[in-house]
């Protein structure tokens, strides 16, 4: 089974991104639970690495990481 890979912007709906929706398929329209992997591309941006179990569709989302604040 071959799968294509695909690279799709994707902007977080709300700030937490732990509380935005996790993406669907765009080939079958099937939800996704969770990444198959995950890579630092940088210090401030992660690539995850999403692969359909229903038709073998591949694509990658990256996401912007915000530097902390951190308070003494």
């Amino acid at each position: 089974m071959s799968a294509v890979a695909e690279v799709l912007s994707t902007v977080a709906p709300r700030r937490n991104p732990r509380c935005s929706e996790l993406p669907s398929c765009p080939v079958c329209a099937d939800s996704m639970v969770a990444a198959e992997a995950s890579a630092y591309v940088s210090d401030q941006m992660i690539s995850y690495l999403w692969t359909c179990d229903n038709c073998g569709y591949g694509f990658v989302t990256r996401h912007a990481v915000k530097q902390r604040i951190v308070c003494n």
